[in-house]
């Protein structure tokens, strides 16, 4: 899969509209999974809709086309979105706030047969509910939950069943859009070792994992985008970005981030100062750099290019090769330490 210059912006009420979400490009290749990360505000959630044609009432879509393999490429421009038929199958979407996705006067039987009836007409109920349950059971789940209502399972059952009712056309693509926000750690745990399954087994060839967490990212993401203020700030390998990340606001963000290891339990966490711009009127120049500790007067003036790392970039302008750096960034860790 191939995404190239996403740009989504709002309607308001007063008439000028947001861009939430910048001329972002990436792709996807198969058994990838790609993690996205940042703020809340940052467009994650944006981004996901965009592709997943899941776009609320307001929500434009400005710029952007979509490819899988090269050889199906959709301007999203002209139709709003992907295709519906698309929707559940080629792109599939494990919704934000999952656990309250399900009607609680339906049994999950119900939802089960609604999705696979969408796209497979022939199919009947008998039929449907035995391919869920062989789902259900690869999965360890028991098939007595299609017979359940939702307020009948624990949380970390919902949002199992969820992930396999969004996975249950075995798309191409599944978009997790921050998966494990309401759940314990325990459930967290289970919910990756579900995706991670599915990924070995055949039944996802690829996803993209949207969350906060760049310590969860670190276990089940191949590789890593940051976003802020709309936009991609660097891109690259999990291993790269955890250990060696080169823009600002990453290292802030891995400054900011609690580790459950022992052998760090010394080190101070720092939060990040600040805020994350409004979006109606965001900063000229980088976008990050009101509260980046290393700005400079270029940073307000001009937008970063995409610096090359390795198998990934970074958008600084510390690290565009023809800026002095300030007594320099490597020597002056944001990390906490």
């Amino acid at each position: 899969m191939k995404a190239d210059n996403i740009s989504v912006q709002y309607e308001t009420r007063v008439g000028t509209p947001v861009l939430a979400v910048n001329d972002v490009s990436f792709h996807l290749e198969h058994g990838e999974v790609l993690g996205i990360a940042g703020e809340s505000g940052c467009g994650k959630s944006t981004l996901a809709a965009a592709l997943s044609g899941n776009s609320a009432s307001n929500m434009r879509i400005t710029g952007g086309t979509v490819s899988l393999d090269d050889t199906t490429t959709i301007d999203i421009v002209k139709t709003q979105g992907i295709p519906r038929d698309w929707r559940g199958s080629t792109i599939s979407l494990l919704p934000q706030r999952a656990l309250n996705a399900l009607n609680p006067t339906a049994r999950i039987g119900d939802y089960a047969y609604d999705v696979i009836r969408a796209h497979e007409k022939r199919m009947n109920r008998r039929e449907a509910m035995e391919k869920t349950g062989e789902r259900l059971e690869q999965l360890g789940l028991p098939t007595r939950v299609l017979k359940s209502y939702p307020h009948q399972l624990s949380g970390g059952m919902r949002q199992r069943v969820v992930t396999v009712i969004s996975t249950l056309l075995d798309p191409d693509i599944l978009i997790a859009d921050e998966p494990t926000s309401a759940l314990d750690v325990s459930s967290q745990k289970a919910l990756v070792l579900m995706l991670q399954k599915m990924m070995n087994e055949g039944m996802l060839s690829r996803a993209i994992f949207i969350t906060h967490d760049l310590a969860l990212l670190s276990n089940i993401a191949t590789r890593i985008s940051i976003m802020y203020a709309g936009e991609i700030v660097e891109e690259n390998t999990t291993n790269e970005i955890i250990h060696n990340a080169q823009h600002p606001y990453t290292r802030a963000l891995l400054a900011a981030t609690l580790e459950p290891d022992p052998s760090i339990r010394n080190i101070t966490i720092k939060g990040l100062s600040g805020q994350s711009p409004d979006m109606q009127t965001p900063p000229s120049g980088c976008r990050f750099h009101p509260r980046c500790p290393y700005a400079m007067p270029v940073c307000a003036q001009k937008v970063p290019g995409a610096t090359p790392l390795g198998s990934g970039f970074a958008r600084c302008w510390l690290l565009d090769g023809t800026t002095e750096i300030p007594d320099p960034i490597k020597h002056e860790e944001v990390v906490a330490s």
